[in-house]
């Protein structure tokens, strides 16, 4: 598809508001969401626009956030472009439907604003409710900035949509760090979005009685393995579209993505691996000691499901020591979910690097830079033994 660029109109926006702009832009048929810190504003900017006539969106205001990812299956199901966000317990009460969503290969988009799950309550950033959903079915898009967030929706409603396809996807930023923080970004004209995304044409509908389907119906163990395994060559498929998703964007909005962002980490003898908006702060550390001549990078997975096990792998091979940071605990597991990832992904690399997890950053404990330059001290040191000191722990703590 080709689309022409549009001059850059560059503001200041939060996360959340940004997102709320890209919906607007989008337009889609359908919102369903139930308010829930840190993504309350997103919806609430978004009722605003329908209020004053921006959109034409049906947005459905429902008790819980189960109801309201039901009503973006039943909606999705009727061959509507549908979105909602919600974050924390809202993404946990959602687990169900979830799988019902990917498992009935509906194109929903969701804005994940990561925060914490209770207990203890916790209103702040980390991992744990969009790791707790990593295995639902859904694609996970991660955002580092604003400006990534903002883009990666357009993204995901033309990954999610796609004939090849048809999963509903995540679009995941950082809770306050990243939903309530004012960065300066570019927004895209309206007539550029709707170009690039496109009119959705969906496959089936069940308002079509012309062309009467069943969605969501009973298998029996003769079939359901048959259901679960299209289900996963689509994701394995979806890996592909994503990355034609993005050369597309770049080729009309001039703004580069991929499976991952690897920041000076061509020549690094060690390598922090992290998600998110801590990928920045670890960039400053990254920054600092290249100036004092050590070979060092970040590499930041954009993509999480599908997992890019062989581009990870090809990215960290003959490297000295790589350290894998997870903002979420797998609790009494072998350090958190993407550590365990990586390492299995190195697995049956030959000259794969000393790899160790530390687990940071819980309920929104900051993660600052000296944090960062604690984590490469920490892998010099098993680069030069050519082993880890401890393979798991946590770090962050007062």
């Amino acid at each position: 598809m080709s689309v022409a660029t549009k001059p850059a109109n560059r503001v200041g926006l939060t996360g959340n508001s940004a997102v709320a702009h890209a919906m607007r832009q989008i337009d889609p048929d359908v919102v369903a969401a139930y308010p829930i810190t840190p993504s309350t504003t997103v919806v609430e900017e978004f009722s605003g626009y329908v209020a004053d006539g921006k959109v034409s969106t049906e947005l459905i205001t429902v008790e819980s956030e189960h109801s309201a990812m039901s009503a973006c299956v039943g909606a999705s199901a009727a061959g509507a472009r549908v979105m909602t966000a919600t974050s924390s317990q809202g993404l946990a009460l959602m687990w169900e439907v979830l799988y019902i969503a990917s498992g009935m290969r509906l194109p929903v988009v969701m804005a994940t604003v990561n925060r914490a799950l209770s207990a203890p309550i916790n209103i702040h950033c980390d991992h744990s409710d969009s790791m707790g959903a990593r295995d639902s079915g859904w694609i996970q898009l991660y955002s580092e900035t604003v400006q990534e967030a903002y883009d990666n929706l357009f993204q995901a409603v033309r990954i999610a949509e796609h004939r090849d396809v048809r999963l509903p996807v995540m679009v995941c930023l950082d809770g306050f760090i990243t939903s309530h923080a004012i960065e300066n970004m570019e927004l895209i004209d309206d007539g550029a979005v709707r170009d690039f995304i496109g009119e959705y044409r969906p496959d089936t509908s069940l308002l079509d009685t012309d062309n009467p389907v069943t969605l969501g119906a009973m298998t029996l163990p003769d079939t359901y393995m048959e259901f679960k395994r299209q289900q996963s060559e689509a994701m394995t498929r979806s890996k592909g579209v994503i990355l034609d998703v993005a050369k597309e964007f770049e080729s009309a909005f001039g703004r580069s993505y991929g499976l991952f962002d690897a920041y000076m980490v061509d020549d690094a003898d060690e390598v922090i691996v992290i998600l998110n908006s801590a990928a920045g702060t670890t960039k400053v550390a990254v920054d600092r000691l290249r100036k004092e001549g050590r070979k060092v990078g970040v590499l930041r997975p954009r993509v999480y499901r599908p997992f890019p096990h062989e581009e990870l792998a090809q990215a960290l091979r003959g490297r000295k020591a790589v350290a894998v940071l997870d903002r979420a605990d797998s609790m009494n597991a072998f350090g958190g979910p993407l550590f365990s990832d990586i390492r299995s992904a190195l697995y049956e690399v030959d000259d794969r690097p000393v790899v160790f997890g530390r687990i940071y950053g819980l309920g929104g404990r900051d993660y600052m830079v000296e944090d960062a330059l604690g984590v490469f001290d920490e892998l010099r040191e098993a680069a030069g033994k050519g082993r880890a000191g401890e393979l798991i722990k946590y770090i962050t703590q007062g």
